[in-house]
């Protein structure tokens, strides 16, 4: 694995851009784990995220409602649905904390969602915060793809999912729609270039079964053998695998020398701008950021925010995200860069493929 603080400092230092799991349902005001009632004194914050660590959550807003009698309410959506929802209520706002991913959560600060937070980020890199103190990594997350246990994926490479023997039996989220299907659209950029991006998902579209704007529902596809393979990401994944007993195999597609590769997708935290309960907003995301409940994020496969805690294996024989990163090279691009690009490789990408 490369060392993230050099490239990894630049793109949330600036902005980003990857995925989200982008899943279509949105869970109107409902509670998390039992926290959704307001506690005695009418104390409640209210968290809008992308989806994906809900058995975090719902672990961690309880522990957080027993120590400080604060409740905690809990919007889910994709990625880029919370943060349209937040802009559409600023005449009224109702979210108190937002969690989403890149490049979403930088799309928030820009059109002036969000506001410095004031909260003690000490323990997390500063490669892995904004430095105007706007939002924080939460949890570690990266793109990967899941098959069929039908598939043997041993040593599988971009090339192979060309194969006719996957006609109709490939799918994976849309790019410029889901975050994980952007992201794929990213790595292939970073491996082949635009162009060849481009032409290898041109030819791949014989095999992809159409659009999907949600990553998330492309699980059940593939434990189902609708489809046998499918895009996705470490954490939710795993988590599926490990909630819902779902029955395929989360691997990396390599390149044509054998070299499997991978692009971050962390869970990045902020204070929404005009928060009706700020401190007790800033309570819950010093909370969720304490090492208290930052050493269960293993446990649902995701990494650590804080330094100390990266290394730390999930408990009950889990597999630890690390275990499967390795030998994955992890790849951070100009984020900069393929934000400013991000419209034109869009409209390209559409006309590539007719999607």
């Amino acid at each position: 694995m490369r060392n993230p603080n050099n490239r990894l400092a630049r793109s949330l230092a600036r902005t980003a851009l990857i995925l989200t799991s982008a899943t279509a349902v949105v869970f109107g005001m409902t509670a998390c784990g039992g926290t959704g009632t307001e506690s005695a004194d009418g104390k409640t914050v209210t968290v809008y995220s992308a989806d994906g660590v809900g058995e975090w959550y719902r672990t961690q807003f309880d522990k957080f409602k027993e120590q400080t009698g604060i409740a905690v309410n809990l919007v889910e959506a994709g990625s880029g649905e919370v943060v349209n929802r937040v802009e559409k209520e600023q005449s009224n706002p109702q979210a108190d904390v937002l969690v989403t991913l890149p490049p979403f959560m930088q799309k928030a600060d820009k059109s002036g969602l969000l506001e410095p937070s004031g909260i003690d980020t000490s323990a997390v890199a500063d490669s892995d915060k904004d430095p105007n103190g706007k939002y924080v990594m939460m949890a570690g997350n990266y793109l990967c793809f899941i098959a069929n246990p039908s598939v043997n994926v041993a040593g599988m490479t971009w090339d192979d999912l060309l194969k006719p023997e996957y006609r109709g039996k490939i799918q994976y989220s849309t790019p410029g729609q889901a975050g994980d299907g952007t992201a794929v659209l990213i790595l292939l950029q970073q491996l082949y270039g635009k162009q060849g991006a481009l032409d290898y998902l041109a030819r791949l579209q014989e095999n992809n079964v159409g659009p999907s704007s949600s990553t998330g529902k492309l699980q059940a596809k593939v434990d189902k053998g609708e489809i046998l393979i499918a895009n996705g990401d470490i954490q939710m994944n795993m988590a599926n695998i490990k909630e819902k007993g779902s029955k395929f195999t989360v691997f990396f597609p390599a390149d044509a020398d054998g070299k499997a590769s991978t692009v971050p997708v962390p869970y990045l935290m902020g204070l929404a701008k005009g928060a009706p309960h700020q401190a007790e907003a800033k309570q819950l995301m010093e909370f969720l950021l304490s090492a208290e409940a930052q050493q269960a994020l293993p446990n649902s496969f995701a990494i650590p925010a804080r330094q100390e805690l990266r290394g730390v294996m999930s408990s009950g024989g889990a597999t630890n995200p690390a275990v499967l990163l390795q030998n994955v090279q992890i790849i951070y691009p100009d984020w900069a860069q393929v934000l400013t690009d991000l419209d034109a490789d869009l409209a390209a990408y559409q006309q590539a493929t007719g999607q």
